[in-house]
């Protein structure tokens, strides 16, 4: 397969964009984050190689039996991260992309779209937290970067409006209106290139002639045309040239095979929109294409739920399509349970856990009502307990298929209720054991405050709360007491001070509080929130006990007392129910 006449980065971006360039319903979806973006670029200005790509022509005639994708142009990394399906009816042709997705749609991205990330320490649901970016070039200077040479960013408006004198960013798109070079030089004129010393001029003008050099002129996009139309070998080519770059999960490959091998439905529709679904449940989850396509695996009852391609053959791939409802609905009710525990994408720190719960529901014939009904009050518990404990356990951590073949098994001959017993008798006395020692239990004080086990942890401790409300971890003693001068202004002795300020983030100082009590306690001292909140006698009892608070002097001096008694209390009950 020889190479066919080398492109330009200006006609690969212009055929893109007409939609002459499609992707094939076997291709992965776009991975790549802006740092590889810029890298790309950079690496393009260097002159330096970019690799081969691999195009796929279909004539008209068969088109229609296969789908087709058009390109992402603009990038959200919440809101656009998948495809949009191209109607292809009418079409003379169709060139698709088999290898070299990812380097495309950078160029098309960083030359005519956008790209949005969430800013780190921001809430996922706030719109302002994925603020549009384009690509620019500072013609002013190198990159920072000792490894890039050019200075690619992905900017806001904002950012680019507060450049300062040392940098000039050229928004990289704009080469492509820049048809000629005097257009290029009438740019640099326009915005005074002159007025800055010599060698920083000559840098300006330099780069810009070779951005310009690199989209117009240089044809540097080497590419093989495969023209032969059975599936087969295409796919075959496509496995075969994807093993580089960035890795094909074996969800990229299964999702590829069942897209190709699907009889009625389209895999890549059906699961990544539910994929999609299953994240907007309750304060949302983070699963991904792995994690259906697993649990596709182990409700279906294949005896080999390993991820190798021998698997993934027709005759599977057909069971999964079959099922394919029963499986949806069996994770989507088992997320709803999960969710109702007070789960979300934060703290659930396996999602492997909820396979044998879908496995579960799904051979309990899903009761529509397993959620909210009275009647399954009892192995609701049970699932919440055996969900809290392997989490807790990382039963699932390394390799997670030999925990659920046995689990599975348990389930299939013990299904008038979840078997939590049988799991754990199984289990016993193995490495993925669910059972606790005292020196297990003892660890689990030692989580703190914001980390993703201890809602499990104080999930276990307050069996009674209904967790469809929104609870909050408390610090019993509030926070923002611990530090050096509030210590000190409390009059707490200097010898304690170390103590109470690496110990008030601990498990021992939290509890769990609905949202409307937590804001109301606030900084309130502890001992004068308690009695204000519940001044009667018998309600200040009740409290107590339901949090494991220590029947004490409950004075901010007396914190070391407190902590040491309440993990007492806790501990007990830890070891009662594990």
């Amino acid at each position: 397969m020889p190479f066919e006449t080398p492109l330009t980065v200006k006609e690969i971006v212009d055929n893109i964009h007409k939609n002459k360039y499609l992707l094939p319903a076997i291709q992965r979806e776009f991975v790549w984050n802006t740092s590889q973006i810029e890298r790309l670029f950079d690496s393009l200005m260097r002159d330096f190689p970019i690799g081969s790509f691999l195009f796929w022509c279909l004539e008209k005639e068969r088109v229609q039996d296969y789908q087709f994708y058009h390109f992402i142009k603009n990038y959200h990394q919440r809101d656009v991260t998948h495809n949009p399906k191209a109607d292809v009816k009418g079409e003379n042709g169709i060139v698709a992309i088999l290898d070299g997705q990812q380097r495309l749609t950078s160029l098309y991205i960083g030359l005519r779209g956008t790209y949005a990330y969430k800013l780190p320490r921001k809430q996922w649901n706030n719109e302002l937290s994925f603020p549009k970016r384009e690509l620019y070039l500072n013609l002013l200077k190198k990159s920072e970067n000792s490894d890039l040479e050019f200075d690619f960013r992905f900017l806001t408006d904002d950012e680019v409006k507060k450049s300062s004198q040392e940098n000039m960013w050229f928004k990289v798109g704009n080469i492509l209106n820049m048809k000629e070079h005097d257009e290029v030089n009438d740019f640099l004129f326009e915005n005074d290139i002159r007025n800055f010393d010599k060698d920083t001029a000559k840098f300006a003008n330099k780069t810009l002639f070779k951005l310009h050099k690199i989209i117009h002129d240089d044809a540097v996009i080497n590419y093989y045309l495969e023209k032969g139309e059975e599936l087969d070998k295409v796919l075959n080519i496509f496995i075969r040239v994807n093993s580089g770059g960035t890795q094909l999960s074996y969800s990229d490959l299964l999702l590829s095979i069942a897209t190709a091998q699907w009889d009625e439905k389209d895999a890549r529709e059906e699961i990544t929109t539910f994929v999609d679904e299953i994240n907007n449940i309750g304060d949302g989850f983070n699963f991904d294409k792995d994690f259906v396509l697993k649990t596709c695996l182990v409700l279906s009852d294949f005896t080999n739920i390993a991820f190798k391609v021998d698997n993934f053959n027709k005759k599977n791939m057909l069971t999964i399509e079959e099922n394919w409802d029963g499986i949806s609905d069996s994770i989507r009710l088992a997320v709803n349970l999960v969710s109702s525990y007070g789960y979300h994408r934060e703290i659930l720190t396996s999602n492997n856990a909820i396979i044998p719960i879908s496995y579960y529901l799904l051979k309990k014939e899903l009761p529509r009502n397993f959620v909210e009904s009275s009647i399954y009050k009892d192995d609701r518990e049970k699932i919440r307990k055996w969900l809290i404990v392997s989490l807790l356990k990382s039963t699932f951590g390394g390799q997670p298929d030999n925990v659920l073949r046995p689990i599975r098994n348990i389930i299939s001959i013990n299904g008038s209720s979840f078997p939590l017993n049988e799991i754990a008798q199984s289990l016993k006395g193995k490495p993925k054991s669910i059972e606790f020692n005292d020196d297990e239990i003892t660890n689990l004080f030692f989580y703190k405050y914001g980390q993703k086990q201890t809602f499990s942890v104080l999930a276990l401790l307050y069996p009674t709360l209904d967790f469809r409300n929104k609870f909050h971890q408390d610090h019993i003693f509030p926070k923002s007491f611990f530090t050096d001068k509030k210590l000190n202004k409390k009059g707490i002795e200097d010898g304690k001070i170390e103590f109470y300020l690496n110990n008030f983030n601990y498990l021992a100082n939290l509890q769990l509080l609905e949202g409307i009590p937590n804001q109301e306690k606030s900084d309130m001292d502890f001992k004068e929130w308690l009695i204000k909140e519940y001044p009667g006698e018998q309600a200040r009892k009740d409290y107590m006990k339901k949090h494991y608070i220590p029947d004490i002097d409950l004075s901010f001096d007396n914190f070391e007392e407190f902590l040491s008694k309440r993990k007492k209390l806790m501990f007990e009950k830890l070891k009662s129910i594990l």
